[in-house]
């Protein structure tokens, strides 16, 4: 006998999102394999890239990440060159982030990412726009 409260998932707003974010990833990965980085290591690069010399926290606050999961991937941006990180001198506590020149470098070539994606979408920009206005909807409604 079917219960008819039983959540389907075709019926769910959160699956489309959930897949939309496991195959954006998977579509960005050849790119970003090009640049020798992971999706989770181009969201960081992207917020130094608008602003050197953020702090730990700071960077975790823009992408929603905790020290925890960052600090990881700090290490391994730092290991491949990519950027630095130095504690504070006036709060040892405090680690700030900055880039190396191998990390300036990389953004000329992650410029062309955008471009790509939007190709391989096959959307317009209005339709792109619109698209992520109302994610952010959702997103701002969520906070």
């Amino acid at each position: 006998m079917e219960n008819h409260d039983t959540p389907k998932l075709g019926n769910q707003l959160c699956f489309p999102f959930y897949v939309i974010a496991k195959e954006m990833t998977a579509l960005y990965r050849p790119f970003l394999d090009e640049l020798g980085i992971t999706y989770s290591q181009y969201l960081v690069m992207m917020v130094l890239w608008e602003k050197d010399g953020l702090t730990v926290n700071q960077i975790g606050e823009k992408l929603y990440l905790d020290s925890g999961t960052l600090t990881p991937l700090l290490k391994r941006l730092e290991s491949k060159g990519f950027i630095i990180r130095k504690r504070k001198k006036e709060d040892e506590r405090v680690v700030e982030v900055f880039l190396d020149d191998a990390g300036r470098n990389l953004q000329q070539k992650a410029c062309e990412i955008p471009r790509k994606m939007q190709e391989k979408l096959n959307l317009s920009t209005e339709d792109l726009l619109e698209l992520k206005q109302t994610v952010e909807k959702i997103l701002n409604k969520i906070r």
